[in-house]
């Protein structure tokens, strides 16, 4: 399934981007560095491969999204899957269901380092070619108190992220830490996001932003 082959696309650029993701972190950051996209949510029920290794599990459920909306779509663009995931020794952590759930993810990760991997698949539908790939950040959380991971749960903001916390909210009082890539951990890698879409075609010009 994964298409690791190295493409350049030397034609006419492709001009339309579909991001397969509700999430508003992913717009901010696509916005933020002057991609004009249309987000177009993938609502398919994901199917997780626990036998994979987990940055392919990543990269798999990134390939569902998108081929998802590229099956929909008639237009010549690249649609942009992603999939964060939160990786604690061997156990993979994904959106905490409730309070107690997200209380027990928390307090595993606390004073410890896990992984963040992002997986992306982005495909073009023009030329029917496909790109995997993924991004791993390590991130040590600091330790807290159970009084605190109880205040920062009853902000609700740990109910629709993977691991239970976010970077770039009241979730970075919990980060002591990271070794990679910042954006990764927000659920987009734009550095390694920016070079596959230059494979296929579309180059970010900020003398046109």
């Amino acid at each position: 399934m994964l298409n690791n082959k190295i493409y350049k696309y030397c034609g006419e650029n492709v001009k339309n981007i579909i991001l397969a993701s509700a999430s508003p972190r992913r717009q901010q950051l696509l916005e933020q560095i002057g991609i004009k996209f249309k987000a177009v949510p993938s609502n398919i029920e994901e199917v997780i491969d626990n036998t994979l290794e987990p940055s392919r599990i990543a990269m798999s459920l990134a390939g569902q999204k998108c081929k998802d909306i590229a099956s929909g779509t008639a237009e010549d663009c690249i649609v942009i899957g992603a999939d964060t995931i939160v990786v604690s020794g061997s156990k993979v952590l994904g959106k905490p269901k409730n309070e107690e759930d997200a209380f027990n993810m928390l307090s595993s990760l606390n004073g410890e380092w896990h992984q963040v991997i992002t997986g992306l698949c982005l495909y073009r539908t023009g030329l029917n070619i496909s790109l995997y790939d993924s991004e791993t950040t390590k991130v040590r959380i600091a330790k807290k108190s159970d009084d605190f991971i109880k205040a920062y749960i009853a902000t609700k903001e740990p109910f629709d992220k993977a691991g239970g916390y976010g970077i770039q909210g009241y979730g970075s009082l919990l980060v002591e830490r990271i070794e990679g890539c910042y954006f990764n951990v927000m659920g987009l890698p734009i550095y390694k996001l920016s070079c596959m879409l230059d494979r296929l075609g579309y180059s970010i010009n900020l003398d046109n932003i």
